[in-house]
């Protein structure tokens, strides 16, 4: 037997993605003693900037932006208490087909290779028994989320350990009453158009594809406010306006495609680490 620590791994894109699809797990897992290490793949400058500017509008600093997102970023670690925060410091690639795609230094244009180094070192030095991050599609096409799923699948492969691999999804139960949320929030939001609806019917899974369920309802209070610590970006996060109960009630269930998972546990499973204890 080790001493070493049961450890969960979250590999995200940018500042604030930790709260948006993780932060119940991490919560949770955190109030049960386990090891919580978090990635943060970019500085997050293609955000907002003061009174909601936008990149590429007069006055929108990535410097700046990037600098608040960092502080944004410690105080989410904080309350959702992960253990661990490691910064890759990338720059932010923005949305597929922004100009800062292209941008000398952005994650989208790192090779790989590089990328998957530097997060394999840290998988040596955590090992990590769980690891979470995005779909091949970075679950819905952001530039940034794929670079991410890719540069982690390369890095577990590399270091050649075996933890359990998930994917964070939705199913399509969910993703149907997000819409449902929406049109009532939005009541003069217009029907998407055919190829944005495909798209998004696209985004998650099957709900009998999903492997992983887990119950994060007692920490969706540290989930809400953890989002709210991005102040910055609240323009974005739509899940705020629910309010806490009503977010509480939604978003309280987390849910995984385990890819990965050397204990061999059957699915559908709650427990990311269901095998390890």
């Amino acid at each position: 037997m080790t001493d070493r620590p049961l450890t969960l791994m979250a590999v995200h894109a940018h500042p604030d993605d930790e709260a948006t699809g993780t932060g119940g797990v991490l919560a949770r897992y955190a109030a049960e003693g386990i090891r919580t290490v978090l990635v943060t793949c970019t500085d997050g400058g293609c955000g907002d900037g003061p009174g909601g500017l936008k990149p590429g509008d007069p006055g929108h600093d990535p410097a700046a932006v990037a600098l608040v997102r960092r502080q944004e970023l410690a105080a989410s670690c904080e309350v959702l208490k992960i253990s661990d925060l490691e910064t890759l410091e990338y720059a932010d690639s923005g949305m597929m087909g922004w100009p800062s795609n292209d941008a000398p230094g952005s994650f989208w244009q790192t090779p790989v290779e590089e990328g998957a180094a530097r997060l394999a070192e840290l998988m040596r030095h955590y090992r990590p028994d769980v690891v979470v991050t995005y779909d091949a599609n970075g679950f819905y096409g952001h530039p940034d989320h794929i670079q991410a799923h890719r540069i982690t699948m390369a890095a577990v492969e590399m270091t050649g350990l075996t933890p359990k691999v998930y994917w964070t999804t939705m199913p399509h139960s969910m993703m149907k009453r997000f819409g449902e949320l929406m049109r009532e929030a939005h009541p003069d939001m217009p029907e998407p158009d055919p190829a944005e609806a495909a798209a998004m019917a696209e985004i998650g899974l099957p709900d009998d594809e999903v492997t992983t369920w887990v119950d994060t309802t007692a920490f969706s209070g540290q989930k809400f406010d953890a989002l709210a610590a991005h102040a910055s970006q609240g323009e974005n996060i739509f899940f705020l306006r629910m309010g806490k109960e009503r977010f509480g009630a939604l978003m309280g269930m987390e849910t995984f495609v385990r890819v990965q998972g050397p204990t061999g546990e059957a699915a559908p499973e709650d427990d990311l680490f269901a095998g390890l204890r």
